[in-house]
């Protein structure tokens, strides 16, 4: 008897999941419609707070909490939720600014007062370089600030730029958000078997790869992160073997007044062994400790809440 109620919620858990999924979807693809019609800041203020309320009662709260902790042991409980509230409160205007993303890069340089994305001489400098230098590179960002405009920066400097990125699982919210990302991201490549080869191919051509690179997986590259051992992205240690270039980050940081900055990091030089060969291992950690230090400066504004150490 107890199989057989087992093996009839399994099936109408099957029945009754392409079903939410195509409701998730038609919200997602209305939600983001929605979104374009109104005002982005006021819209980012919403979703702020809107996040800030709703992210204490989720279990994310907890991981977001147990990861500061691992990581700044030295903060109070206090500093500690003040952080979590930044990083809710960081991950709601993503959630409105994404709908806008076709129109939100807003810089002038003859009239920095007035732009809404503020860019320093020597980001300008190396962006000039990388797109006038004839040599593929390699470009990794993290989950901070806002994580969908770096690749818009790129496209914005005229780079010829392939970008990898994760699809959501419900069909219906991946063409919705693709389509929005499409605009003006550089070519977008999807995660999954033909990856690697797409971007291989892309640095081959010479193109620039960017790719977010601060994820946890189970297959990466053990690396060391604020004290604690992690494994870094598989994707980066694989083309880091194949392909050398110059490897650059780019991050963009959240300022105050709804602004932004955007900036590309000096050439990280990749680690070698006594043969003068890439160490792969020694690179990934570099790139992690530069990722680990944009963290200590903004650490409201990365994404704590996934789990980063096993």
């Amino acid at each position: 008897m107890q199989r057989l109620l087992l093996r009839t919620r399994a099936r109408l858990r099957d029945a009754v999941k392409p079903v939410g999924a195509a409701a998730i979807g038609g919200l997602t693809i209305g939600l983001l419609r929605t979104t374009r019609y109104f005002d982005p800041i006021g819209t980012a203020n919403l979703f702020g707070k809107i996040t800030q309320k709703i992210g204490p009662m989720l279990r994310e709260q907890k991981i977001g909490r147990a990861n500061l902790t691992a990581a700044f042991p030295e903060k109070s409980p206090d500093e500690i939720e003040t952080i979590l509230a930044g990083v809710w409160d960081n991950l709601g205007r993503i959630g409105a600014e994404f709908a806008h993303l076709d129109h939100i890069w807003k810089h002038d340089p003859d009239h920095p007062e007035d732009s809404r994305i503020e860019i320093g001489p020597r980001t300008r400098e190396l962006f000039h370089k990388l797109r006038l230098d004839g040599k593929p590179a390699l470009i990794f960002a993290s989950h901070l600030g806002n994580w969908e405009l770096p690749a818009v920066a790129a496209v914005a400097h005229g780079l010829d730029a392939a970008v990898l990125f994760r699809r959501p699982n419900i069909a219906a919210a991946d063409r919705a958000i693709e389509q929005l990302r499409s605009v003006n991201m550089g070519t977008l490549i999807p995660a999954g078997p033909a990856a690697p080869f797409k971007l291989a191919q892309a640095l081959q051509s010479g193109r620039h790869v960017a790719m977010l690179v601060d994820q946890y997986l189970t297959n990466g590259v053990e690396v060391t992160f604020f004290g604690r051992k992690t494994r870094a992205n598989p994707m980066l240690a694989r083309l880091l073997r194949q392909i050398e270039c110059p490897i650059h980050g780019v991050r963009i940081i959240r300022l105050p007044g709804h602004r932004f900055r955007a900036e590309l990091s000096e050439e990280v030089a990749p680690v070698r062994d006594a043969n003068g060969q890439i160490d792969v291992q020694g690179t990934m950690q570099t790139i992690t400790s530069v990722i680990e230090g944009w963290i200590r400066e903004y650490p409201d504004q990365w994404l704590w809440l996934h789990r980063r150490w096993r």
